[in-house]
């Protein structure tokens, strides 16, 4: 279904897979495994790629491709793919473009899986990363090696929410001729649109902001079409696509994609304004506070600060236990971006698998908490915050 319009709300809203015989005003829900073809030569065309239809559902399905399009319009992306995981996405785009013997430079500050992959599973096939710290973006072309091929980024970072800064990146990736992925996963693409700052694909953990509600798993990849088509061929004979249902669910959500991280956005400011003044807090972060170290880069980069505030309370481990002992509303989930605020302790949970010194480098101290904020009514929020730390 082709819009005349390029605002935000109303692509995500509007793009739809075209209308069946009912001309149903939501897209169904196309629950099959397999499509059916009206003759041999049929067959062979499509499966020859002559003819562009649904073959089978690992492959594409009318919902998963409506979820795709309106990533892509929302992203400004030629193209992309669905995954049943936000880690199925990271894996697959990185397993299908890399070669043995490849080169990855990643910022240091990356989710802990993700560092999995860099450190424990990518080697077996002769695949380094080389680290750059967030803070340490002109050390980046020092760490580039003949053999590199991709340059690696979240922003805002998982847990820290620090920010880098995408043209410095998008610069340099051109300028060596290196393939910029980032994970856009805490901005959303309503907050922040990495490919306008020369990223040439983009990853989302579709199960966090983008449903919003804490039901599916889901991940997406878009970005330069030659690229998305390496990573579909890869996926079609692994398997790890998204199923039809999730789909479906992760597409009706991005129609209200806008109006929540709008609430997620302004309770998150108003929660770390509350943070940064109370005397039980040693630090907060929070990348449109003006006491972010990467504030300016924040506000040129991205509409809003998005939903998570990083913060440390004061007296360390058993600070920390105590906090978390003693909430009452806010769920204590390893979630994020859900329509209910949740807090968790990255040290013991997320990133509980890194060693001691990687967590100093990223930011990770025992009395760190990372506050998803969600819909609720922002007074119960922050009263619930307040009677905890109020127990340490």
């Amino acid at each position: 279904m082709s819009l005349d319009s390029t605002n935000f709300e109303t692509q995500a809203v509007r793009t739809q897979t075209e209308k069946t015989q009912f001309l149903e005003h939501s897209s169904p829900m196309y629950l099959t495994s397999g499509f059916v073809f009206e003759d041999s030569e049929e067959m062979r065309a499509a499966f020859a790629e002559e003819k562009d239809r649904n073959l089978y559902s690992r492959f594409s399905n009318p919902n998963t491709t409506e979820f795709v399009d309106k990533i892509c319009k929302l992203e400004g992306a030629e193209d992309g793919y669905a995954f049943a995981t936000g880690m199925a996405a990271v894996f697959s785009t990185f397993a299908a473009l890399l070669d043995a013997g490849d080169h990855i430079i990643s910022a240091r500050s990356v989710f802990g899986s993700t560092h999995s992959l860099f450190t424990k599973y990518f080697p077996k096939w002769n695949i380094e990363t080389s680290y750059f710290r967030i803070d340490e973006t002109e050390k980046i072309e020092s760490l580039i090696r003949s053999n590199t091929k991709i340059l690696y980024a979240e922003s805002p970072t998982n847990p820290g929410v620090d920010i880098l800064d995408l043209e410095v990146l998008g610069k340099i990736a051109k300028k060596h001729n290196l393939l910029l992925i980032i994970d856009n996963c805490f901005a959303t693409p309503y907050l922040q649109n990495p490919i306008q700052f020369g990223a040439d694909l983009v990853i989302h953990s579709a199960t966090k902001l983008i449903d919003g509600q804490g039901r599916v798993l889901g991940g997406v990849t878009v970005g330069k079409k030659e690229l998305i088509r390496e990573i579909y061929l890869f996926s079609r004979n692994t398997g790890p696509a998204l199923s039809p249902f999730n789909a479906w669910v992760l597409s009706k959500s991005l129609e209200t994609l806008a109006v929540r991280v709008d609430r997620h956005c302004e309770n998150a400011y108003k929660l770390a304004e509350f943070l940064e003044a109370h005397p039980k807090v040693n630090w907060v972060k929070y990348p449109f506070l003006k006491s972010h170290p990467q504030y300016e880069i924040a506000k040129r980069q991205m509409k809003s600060g998005g939903n998570i505030v990083a913060f440390e309370v004061n007296g360390g481990v058993q600070a920390g236990k105590t906090f978390f002992d003693t909430i009452k509303m806010c769920s204590l989930s390893a979630n994020l971006g859900d329509t209910r605020t949740i807090v968790t302790h990255p040290a013991s949970t997320t990133h509980s698998k890194l060693a001691d010194e990687d967590k100093e480098v990223v930011g990770i101290t025992n009395g760190m908490v990372r506050c998803s904020l969600g819909l609720e009514h922002i007074d119960d929020i922050i009263q619930d915050i307040k009677q905890a730390l109020e127990e340490i």
